[in-house]
Protein backbone atom coordinates (compact mmCIF):
# COMPACT_ATOMS: atom_id res chain seq x y z
CA UNK A 1 0.00 0.00 0.00
CA UNK A 2 2.96 2.21 0.81
CA UNK A 3 4.66 1.97 -2.65
CA UNK A 4 1.07 2.61 -4.52
CA UNK A 5 0.80 5.95 -2.42
CA UNK A 6 4.21 6.76 -3.25
CA UNK A 7 3.45 6.24 -6.59
CA UNK A 8 0.40 8.41 -6.63
CA UNK A 9 1.56 11.34 -4.47
CA UNK A 10 4.69 11.42 -7.40
CA UNK A 11 2.33 11.70 -10.43
CA UNK A 12 0.91 14.82 -11.34
CA UNK A 13 -3.19 14.68 -10.68
CA UNK A 14 -3.85 17.13 -14.90
CA UNK A 15 -1.98 15.09 -17.03
CA UNK A 16 -0.35 12.15 -15.47
CA UNK A 17 3.54 13.77 -15.70
CA UNK A 18 6.25 13.34 -13.23
CA UNK A 19 6.25 15.86 -10.28
CA UNK A 20 9.70 17.73 -8.89
CA UNK A 21 10.36 19.18 -6.03
CA UNK A 22 11.88 22.77 -6.29
CA UNK A 23 13.78 23.21 -2.92
CA UNK A 24 14.54 27.16 -3.35
CA UNK A 25 10.77 27.46 -3.45
CA UNK A 26 9.75 24.94 -1.28
CA UNK A 27 7.54 23.95 -4.14
CA UNK A 28 6.23 20.42 -5.80
CA UNK A 29 5.71 21.08 -9.51
CA UNK A 30 4.87 18.66 -12.67
CA UNK A 31 7.27 18.95 -15.15
CA UNK A 32 5.49 18.77 -18.03
CA UNK A 33 2.22 20.96 -17.51
CA UNK A 34 3.74 23.19 -14.62
CA UNK A 35 1.37 23.03 -12.12
CA UNK A 36 2.35 23.49 -8.63
CA UNK A 37 0.85 20.64 -6.47
CA UNK A 38 2.07 22.26 -3.27
CA UNK A 39 3.72 24.78 -2.14
CA UNK A 40 4.96 26.01 0.87
CA UNK A 41 7.52 22.44 1.59
CA UNK A 42 9.36 22.37 4.69
CA UNK A 43 13.02 21.67 3.69
CA UNK A 44 14.09 18.99 6.06
CA UNK A 45 17.32 18.62 3.86
CA UNK A 46 19.20 20.86 6.32
CA UNK A 47 17.97 20.31 9.37
CA UNK A 48 20.14 18.60 12.34
CA UNK A 49 23.36 18.38 9.96
CA UNK A 50 26.77 19.23 10.85
CA UNK A 51 28.96 21.52 8.61
CA UNK A 52 33.02 20.73 8.78
CA UNK A 53 34.03 21.62 5.11
CA UNK A 54 33.86 25.36 3.61
CA UNK A 55 31.69 23.73 1.06
CA UNK A 56 29.70 22.01 3.18
CA UNK A 57 28.64 25.17 5.09
CA UNK A 58 27.71 27.33 2.09
CA UNK A 59 25.51 23.95 0.89
CA UNK A 60 23.69 24.17 4.50
CA UNK A 61 23.46 28.48 4.92
CA UNK A 62 19.60 29.13 4.17
CA UNK A 63 19.92 33.32 5.77
CA UNK A 64 21.79 36.04 4.83
CA UNK A 65 23.63 38.03 7.73
CA UNK A 66 21.35 38.38 10.78
CA UNK A 67 19.25 42.00 10.73
CA UNK A 68 20.73 44.82 13.19
CA UNK A 69 19.05 48.18 14.14
CA UNK A 70 22.61 49.83 13.57
CA UNK A 71 22.52 49.47 9.81
CA UNK A 72 20.54 52.64 7.89
CA UNK A 73 18.86 50.27 6.40
CA UNK A 74 18.70 47.00 9.03
CA UNK A 75 20.85 45.22 6.43
CA UNK A 76 17.78 44.39 4.63
CA UNK A 77 19.04 45.98 0.89
CA UNK A 78 19.77 44.08 -1.77
CA UNK A 79 22.46 43.95 -4.05
CA UNK A 80 22.67 43.89 -7.72
CA UNK A 81 25.53 42.30 -9.17
CA UNK A 82 26.76 44.20 -12.19
CA UNK A 83 29.14 41.44 -13.75
CA UNK A 84 27.18 39.47 -15.76
CA UNK A 85 24.59 41.70 -17.29
CA UNK A 86 24.83 42.65 -20.47
CA UNK A 87 21.93 44.85 -21.02
CA UNK A 88 22.81 48.02 -21.23
CA UNK A 89 19.33 49.72 -19.58
CA UNK A 90 19.97 46.83 -16.91
CA UNK A 91 23.71 48.04 -16.41
CA UNK A 92 22.28 51.58 -16.15
CA UNK A 93 19.28 50.63 -13.26
CA UNK A 94 21.82 48.40 -11.64
CA UNK A 95 24.68 51.81 -11.72
CA UNK A 96 21.33 53.70 -9.95
CA UNK A 97 20.77 51.11 -7.27
CA UNK A 98 23.95 51.34 -5.66
CA UNK A 99 23.51 55.25 -5.31
CA UNK A 100 22.14 56.31 -1.97
CA UNK A 101 20.38 59.11 -1.01
CA UNK A 102 21.29 61.58 1.53
CA UNK A 103 19.03 60.23 4.31
CA UNK A 104 21.35 56.83 3.94
CA UNK A 105 24.03 58.99 3.52
CA UNK A 106 23.71 60.48 6.66
CA UNK A 107 22.44 57.34 8.96
CA UNK A 108 25.67 55.40 7.42
CA UNK A 109 28.26 58.40 8.48
CA UNK A 110 26.26 58.16 12.06
CA UNK A 111 26.41 54.94 12.34
CA UNK A 112 30.26 54.72 11.84
CA UNK A 113 31.40 57.03 14.27
CA UNK A 114 29.05 55.23 16.85
CA UNK A 115 30.43 52.08 16.31
CA UNK A 116 33.77 53.77 16.75
CA UNK A 117 32.81 55.48 19.70
CA UNK A 118 31.08 52.62 21.38
CA UNK A 119 33.93 49.91 20.41
CA UNK A 120 36.84 52.24 21.63
CA UNK A 121 34.76 52.67 24.99
CA UNK A 122 33.56 49.06 25.29
CA UNK A 123 29.74 49.44 25.58
CA UNK A 124 27.37 47.04 25.13
CA UNK A 125 25.27 46.36 21.93
CA UNK A 126 21.70 47.64 23.95
CA UNK A 127 23.77 50.57 24.68
CA UNK A 128 24.54 51.19 21.04
CA UNK A 129 20.76 50.12 19.75
CA UNK A 130 19.04 53.18 21.85
CA UNK A 131 21.76 55.67 20.76
CA UNK A 132 21.17 54.93 17.16
CA UNK A 133 17.41 55.11 17.69
CA UNK A 134 17.56 58.05 19.39
CA UNK A 135 19.72 59.66 16.83
CA UNK A 136 16.99 58.41 13.94
CA UNK A 137 14.04 59.93 15.87
CA UNK A 138 16.28 63.53 15.49
CA UNK A 139 17.08 63.30 12.08
CA UNK A 140 13.35 62.61 11.22
CA UNK A 141 12.30 65.59 13.39
CA UNK A 142 14.80 67.27 11.42
CA UNK A 143 17.01 68.48 14.36
CA UNK A 144 20.13 67.68 12.79
CA UNK A 145 19.80 70.95 11.08
CA UNK A 146 22.19 73.39 11.65
CA UNK A 147 23.99 70.52 13.81
CA UNK A 148 27.04 68.24 13.36
CA UNK A 149 26.63 64.99 13.13
CA UNK A 150 29.05 63.76 15.28
CA UNK A 151 27.71 66.11 17.99
CA UNK A 152 24.40 64.73 17.54
CA UNK A 153 25.85 60.73 18.17
CA UNK A 154 28.07 61.72 21.10
CA UNK A 155 24.84 63.22 22.85
CA UNK A 156 22.73 61.04 21.66
CA UNK A 157 25.73 58.19 23.05
CA UNK A 158 25.71 60.12 26.41
CA UNK A 159 22.09 60.17 27.21
CA UNK A 160 22.22 55.85 26.52
CA UNK A 161 24.80 55.55 28.97
CA UNK A 162 23.04 57.50 31.45
CA UNK A 163 19.43 55.79 30.77
CA UNK A 164 21.16 52.58 31.47
CA UNK A 165 23.63 53.24 34.16
CA UNK A 166 26.78 52.56 32.18
CA UNK A 167 29.94 53.89 34.00
CA UNK A 168 30.94 56.50 31.43
CA UNK A 169 31.64 59.85 31.41
CA UNK A 170 30.80 62.57 29.57
CA UNK A 171 34.23 63.97 29.43
CA UNK A 172 35.27 60.09 28.10
CA UNK A 173 32.63 60.23 25.46
CA UNK A 174 34.22 64.11 24.05
CA UNK A 175 38.01 62.18 24.16
CA UNK A 176 36.61 59.78 21.67
CA UNK A 177 34.31 62.01 19.64
CA UNK A 178 35.58 64.58 17.13
CA UNK A 179 32.96 67.40 18.31
CA UNK A 180 33.47 70.13 20.59
CA UNK A 181 32.26 69.98 24.53
CA UNK A 182 29.24 72.96 23.43
CA UNK A 183 28.18 71.66 20.62
CA UNK A 184 27.63 68.16 22.45
CA UNK A 185 25.69 69.63 25.26
CA UNK A 186 23.92 72.04 22.96
CA UNK A 187 23.02 68.80 21.35
CA UNK A 188 21.71 67.09 24.63
CA UNK A 189 20.02 69.95 25.82
CA UNK A 190 18.01 69.57 22.66
CA UNK A 191 17.43 66.47 22.63
CA UNK A 192 15.95 66.30 26.16
CA UNK A 193 13.58 69.16 24.97
CA UNK A 194 12.26 68.24 21.52
CA UNK A 195 11.80 64.24 21.96
CA UNK A 196 10.73 65.47 25.69
CA UNK A 197 13.17 62.59 27.16
CA UNK A 198 13.03 62.39 30.84
CA UNK A 199 16.64 62.95 32.04
CA UNK A 200 17.72 60.14 33.75
CA UNK A 201 19.63 60.52 37.03
CA UNK A 202 23.23 59.95 37.52
CA UNK A 203 24.42 57.78 40.41
CA UNK A 204 28.25 58.83 41.31
CA UNK A 205 28.78 55.19 43.15
CA UNK A 206 28.59 53.41 39.88
CA UNK A 207 32.29 55.42 39.01
CA UNK A 208 33.92 54.32 42.05
CA UNK A 209 35.00 50.62 41.29
CA UNK A 210 36.86 51.85 38.31
CA UNK A 211 38.29 54.68 39.52
CA UNK A 212 39.57 52.35 42.67
CA UNK A 213 41.57 50.38 40.41
CA UNK A 214 43.08 52.89 38.19
CA UNK A 215 44.57 53.54 41.44
CA UNK A 216 45.23 50.49 42.55
CA UNK A 217 42.99 50.70 45.89
CA UNK A 218 41.87 47.31 47.85
CA UNK A 219 37.68 46.78 47.98
CA UNK A 220 37.82 48.23 51.65
CA UNK A 221 38.18 51.58 50.17
CA UNK A 222 36.12 50.63 47.80
CA UNK A 223 33.07 49.99 50.23
CA UNK A 224 34.19 52.88 52.39
CA UNK A 225 33.47 55.68 49.74
CA UNK A 226 30.70 53.88 48.40
CA UNK A 227 29.36 54.18 51.59
CA UNK A 228 30.29 57.84 52.72
CA UNK A 229 29.18 58.87 48.92
CA UNK A 230 25.37 56.95 49.40
CA UNK A 231 24.54 58.96 52.59
CA UNK A 232 25.90 62.11 51.52
CA UNK A 233 23.06 61.46 48.44
CA UNK A 234 20.23 59.86 50.51
CA UNK A 235 20.81 63.75 52.60
CA UNK A 236 21.54 66.28 50.27
CA UNK A 237 20.56 67.12 47.36
CA UNK A 238 23.36 67.02 44.28
CA UNK A 239 22.21 68.83 41.50
CA UNK A 240 24.70 70.80 39.94
CA UNK A 241 27.55 69.08 41.11
CA UNK A 242 30.03 67.16 39.08
CA UNK A 243 29.59 63.45 39.60
CA UNK A 244 33.40 62.97 39.26
CA UNK A 245 33.69 65.76 41.91
CA UNK A 246 31.60 63.65 44.52
CA UNK A 247 33.60 60.48 43.46
CA UNK A 248 36.92 62.19 44.30
CA UNK A 249 36.36 64.04 47.09
CA UNK A 250 34.64 60.72 48.78
CA UNK A 251 38.00 58.65 47.77
CA UNK A 252 40.66 61.75 49.05
CA UNK A 253 38.02 61.18 52.57
CA UNK A 254 38.79 57.86 52.57
CA UNK A 255 42.55 57.96 51.81
CA UNK A 256 42.74 60.29 54.56
CA UNK A 257 41.08 58.20 57.25
CA UNK A 258 43.79 55.17 56.02
CA UNK A 259 46.76 57.33 56.14
CA UNK A 260 46.71 56.03 52.20
CA UNK A 261 49.66 58.33 50.88
CA UNK A 262 48.20 59.46 47.90
CA UNK A 263 48.02 63.50 46.65
CA UNK A 264 44.88 65.21 45.61
CA UNK A 265 46.96 65.51 42.30
CA UNK A 266 46.92 62.18 41.77
CA UNK A 267 43.56 61.49 42.69
CA UNK A 268 41.95 64.32 40.78
CA UNK A 269 44.42 63.46 37.46
CA UNK A 270 43.06 59.67 37.52
CA UNK A 271 39.57 60.80 38.25
CA UNK A 272 39.41 63.87 35.86
CA UNK A 273 38.98 66.65 37.86
CA UNK A 274 40.60 69.68 38.91
CA UNK A 275 42.47 69.93 42.52
CA UNK A 276 40.01 72.84 43.35
CA UNK A 277 37.04 70.95 42.95
CA UNK A 278 37.77 67.89 44.68
CA UNK A 279 39.05 70.73 48.04
CA UNK A 280 35.77 71.60 47.52
CA UNK A 281 33.52 68.56 47.56
CA UNK A 282 36.35 67.19 50.19
CA UNK A 283 35.73 69.90 52.47
CA UNK A 284 31.79 69.50 51.82
CA UNK A 285 31.87 65.86 52.88
CA UNK A 286 33.73 66.20 56.18
CA UNK A 287 31.26 69.34 56.65
CA UNK A 288 27.77 68.19 56.30
CA UNK A 289 28.26 64.45 57.19
CA UNK A 290 30.46 65.49 60.57
CA UNK A 291 33.16 63.07 59.63
CA UNK A 292 35.96 63.84 62.17
CA UNK A 293 39.76 63.84 60.47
Amino acid sequence: MSSKSENKTNVCPECGGSIIYIQEKGEEVCNQCGLISSERVLDYAHSGKRAYTTEEKKNRERTGAPISSLLPDMGLSTVIDRKNIENPDLKRAAKWNTRITWEKRNLLIASTELKRISSNLNLPDHVRKTAFSIYKTAFAKKLLRGRSINGMVAASLYYAVRKYGVARTLQEILDESSSKDKEVRRCYSILLKELKLRLPSSDPTSLIPRFIAQLNLGPDIESLSKKILKAFMNRFSTSGKDPKGLVAGSIYLVCKKKDIPLTQKEIADVVGVTEVTLRSRYKELVKKLNIMM
